[in-house]
């Protein structure tokens, strides 16, 4: 891609992502993924009803009278993006491509971060990981990520999420706050999926596309596989097929569904060319709830 038409889509990206991130995420991203760790401030005296296991003893020895020891949540934040970059992601029925989906809500999700001091790195994967921006704060490295994300070209077109997963956990020592994004065509990856969870807060955005679940009568098409370059003639005019699809779709989305509840780990599903501000809202409060 030619430098000035680069430019120009990082520009519109930006412009819209940034506007979302400050207009709607910012209060809901603050209340929902503020830091965890708590981090020592100053002591004052003891009060009536404190907390006798926070009492400073070396200073109430200073001074003979009891003083506890007062925490501050620690706000930073390490934001981390499992980004997919395999060959199913440049399929898209509905004036949107799975990946152009994705680097927008990568987008909104980056520039939530930095307007709340986070750092924010990035994993892109296919079968294989295929490139690891470290954590960084500031508008320049949000840029740069849009950047990567809109120009990408990965080296492979499978998808091994599990690879991914153990990747973040080798990569990233202190627990994040990690989006992995992806339309999840993998199998196997539910026990990466727990050990993972287990040291960072994993959150599961699904992304899809309409004609993955439901397929129109057009007769005989012939349809290739993004991840294998697999041929195959489907008649979309058969009931069956048809039947057979949504069926398909259907046990997968149950299994998926099955494998984040046992692992614990939140999931989003949202649609290519259709909003995807309320399903993340309403994924951002059902957290909050839970606080």
């Amino acid at each position: 891609m030619e430098a000035q038409e680069l430019f120009k889509k990082v520009r519109k990206i930006e412009i819209k992502t940034r506007g979302l991130s400050n207009q709607i995420f910012s209060g809901e991203y603050h209340s929902v993924f503020k830091g965890r760790g708590m981090a020592f401030s100053e002591v004052r005296e003891y009060q009536f009803g404190d907390d006798i296991r926070n009492i400073d003893w070396n200073v109430t020895a200073r001074f003979n009278h009891p003083f506890v020891k007062i925490f501050e949540e620690e706000r930073e934040l390490t934001v981390m993006l499992l980004i997919d970059v395999s060959g199913s992601n440049n399929f898209g029925t509905n004036a949107q491509l799975k990946q152009e989906l994705i680097t927008e809500i990568a987008a909104v999700l980056s520039f939530s971060a930095i307007n709340n001091n986070d750092k924010v790195g990035v994993i892109f994967f296919s079968d294989i990981i295929e490139k690891f921006i470290p954590p960084k704060k500031g508008s320049s490295h949000i840029l740069r990520i849009i950047r990567e994300l809109i120009d990408f070209k990965a080296q492979n077109t499978g998808t091994n999420i599990s690879e991914a997963l153990r990747y973040l956990s080798n990569a990233i020592k202190k627990k994040s706050t990690a989006f992995v994004i992806s339309d999840f065509m993998d199998q196997h990856f539910e026990k990466a999926l727990q050990i993972a969870n287990y040291k960072h807060d994993l959150i599961a955005v699904r992304v899809t596309d309409l004609r993955e679940t439901e397929m129109p009568d057009v007769g005989l098409i012939r349809m290739r596989d993004a991840e294998t370059g697999a041929y195959q003639w489907v008649d979309t005019s058969s009931s069956k097929t048809r039947t057979a699809l949504r069926q398909y779709a259907k046990e997968k989305s149950t299994q998926l569904d099955m494998a984040f509840a046992r692992a614990g780990v939140d999931m989003v599903r949202v649609y290519t060319g259709r909003d995807y501000v309320k399903p993340l809202m309403n994924l951002f409060k059902k957290r909050e709830a839970r606080r």
